[in-house]
């Protein structure tokens, strides 16, 4: 039986095998693209009826990105379950139709250590002393072997590059599974920059020899190469790559600068990579079928037209801090074959601006974004952005913070209140946003506390339903009356003022299932302005996007014809 007949491409069925495992580390330099590389391999391994998932383990000691800096390390991306990884699992499931991660696909060196020192504390290792190997090792092989359990094939990403001290037990462990598991069940993929010197007009094979040199000193030979150059890499230079680092000549894969990301699914694809794999592996399985990444790739390359899109945030000088939200607007423009121009607004800088200065400064854009965020820095130019995209009758998505600045800004403006969020002033009259009791009030509403006892508020993490309320343009957009997306936030509209809110013109679109608190809120008079509490742009993907990203796109086109 083979693992598609097992599989019989249902996603919910698990695999009768034991998981294939292929290791993915990077030399050279780092931001080469192992995450990328590694889940556009993971997507034509399911485009042949494998059942794929995918493991990011990062040598960093924090114990999660959760509380990262956005300037350091990127997005955080949230799981359904609620784990807060790396961005890398962004693309992961983007690449993936069938496969959702979970806490178990990403774990860092300090979760690792934290677990074998919580285990040490216990007393489990019976006063035995605790060392990298094998305690630390046997950790990280635990955690590799449970992510990989139910499916046929598990990609694992190591972070960092060769030689980087923080990685080396995860090598180690590697090197061990590797031997544990055996030729037929387990493989590396090594991917490394090949330069081109412009001065001397030649591609340098020499840093990926030293590279895989690296490898090889602790006990690891990869048994395929992807070579990254913004160069066209000739024959002669392919052989000479796998002459001097022992790799099969057909298993050194080139892979030049692409226009878009989705292209390398198709490059990977035409140099018989996934016929390695599946040859290495024993794996019976049908061609795979490539027609959508040609589709998506197609109308990214050939757009009919442009829309901007101002996103206005605090993180703008670093847009991975964004990348989730950037690929949910370009998931929109395939839909509607426009290129998406994203034009990236400093909000701190904004709230320093003369009314008719933002005016002049966002007079250009189709749509309005303004993304999720923690603190008070940049809130006052976020709030401007919100009111011209408001008096203007401008699209506008508000996202997490997005949202509850946008009620924030309506309660100033048109209820004239002095509100504000408790995040940002302990000691607020009009807290309008506030971290949620234990109690209710005799009307059987939450209620907000503003003082000190915040700080024992809890963070609302993953997967979550929301009721959509009849008549409202999110309910439409969704075409539900109930949904689940993905929430990452500590502080939520108090809802004591739903009602004057609504009296003036801004009407509740949605409550959470379990404890009725506000997730939406839209201007029905407004051409279309929405804004949510939770994370839309974690469950985007290019073959197929999101209904709210798509519907916020389509506001713009409209928006733009009416101008021009």
């Amino acid at each position: 039986m083979t693992s598609n007949e097992i599989i019989n491409n249902d996603p919910t069925t698990k695999s009768l095998t034991n998981p294939k495992f292929i290791f993915v580390t990077g030399g050279v330099v780092s931001s080469l693209g192992k995450g990328i590389t590694a889940a556009s391999l993971a997507a034509i391994l399911e485009a042949r009826g494998l059942k794929v998932t995918m493991t990011k383990m990062d040598p960093y000691i924090n114990v999660d990105p959760g509380t990262m800096s956005p300037f350091q390390h990127g997005e955080v991306f949230v799981t359904e379950d609620g784990a807060e990884t790396d961005l890398d699992l962004g693309y992961y499931e983007r690449f993936l139709r069938h496969s959702k991660m979970s806490k178990t696909n990403n774990f860092t060196s300090g979760r690792i250590y934290q677990t074998v020192l919580n285990k040490e504390r216990r007393g489990d290792y019976l006063g035995g002393t605790v060392q990298v190997i094998p305690h630390i090792t046997d950790e990280i092989k635990h955690r590799i072997r449970a992510s990989g359990q139910g499916y046929d094939i598990a990609i694992i990403e190591i972070g960092g590059t060769v030689g980087d001290i923080e990685s080396l037990p995860f090598m180690e462990a590697v090197r061990q599974m590797k031997v544990e598991l055996g030729h037929r069940n387990a493989m590396l993929m090594h991917l490394t920059l090949v330069p081109y010197i412009s001065s001397a007009g030649e591609t340098k094979t020499k840093p990926t020899q030293h590279s895989v040199k690296e490898l090889r000193s602790i006990g690891l030979q990869p048994d395929i190469l992807i070579c990254r150059s913004e160069h066209p890499i000739s024959e002669d230079n392919r052989r000479k790559i796998a002459l001097f680092t022992n790799v099969e000549e057909r298993a050194v894969v080139m892979c030049q600068d692409a226009q878009s990301i989705y292209q390398i699914p198709r490059t990977l694809y035409e140099q018989d990579l996934d016929d390695i794999i599946c040859e290495r592996f024993g794996l019976d399985v049908p061609e795979a079928d490539l027609s959508d990444w040609d589709n998506v790739v197609d109308a990214l390359l050939n757009a009919d037209g442009e829309i901007t899109v101002a996103i206005v945030g605090k993180y703008v000088e670093l847009p991975d801090a964004y990348k989730s939200i950037n690929e949910a607007l370009l998931h929109a423009g395939i839909i509607y074959r426009k290129h998406i121009n994203i034009d990236y607004v400093d909000a701190e800088a904004l709230g320093d601006y003369s009314d008719e200065a933002v005016v002049e400064r966002l007079s250009h854009v189709d749509a309005i974004l303004v993304p999720g965020g923690f603190g008070e820095r940049g809130t006052i130019g976020k709030m401007k952005a919100i009111t011209y995209a408001r008096t203007q009758q401008v699209p506008y998505l508000g996202i997490c913070l997005g949202m509850q600045l946008a009620v924030i800004e309506y309660a100033r403006n048109v209820l004239k209140l002095e509100a504000n969020s408790s995040e940002f002033d302990r000691k607020t009259a009009e807290p309008i946003i506030g971290l949620i009791t234990e109690w209710l009030d005799e009307k059987g509403e939450l209620q907000i506390r503003s003082d000190d006892s915040d700080l024992g508020g809890t963070m609302r993490l993953g997967a979550q339903q929301a009721e959509l309320v009849e008549d409202s343009k999110l309910r439409k957009i969704y075409g539900a009356s109930t949904i689940t997306e993905r929430h990452r936030h500590r502080y939520e509209m108090n809802n004591r003022y739903i009602e004057p809110l609504e009296s003036a013109g801004m009407k509740i679109s949605g409550y959470s299932a379990k404890q009725h608190l506000v997730e939406s809120v839209e201007i029905p008079e407004h051409p279309w302005f929405v804004a949510v509490q939770f994370h839309p742009e974690f469950t985007s993907a290019p073959r197929g996007g999101h209904p709210l990203f798509a519907s916020f796109i389509k506001a713009a086109i409209t928006q733009q014809e009416k101008q021009g």
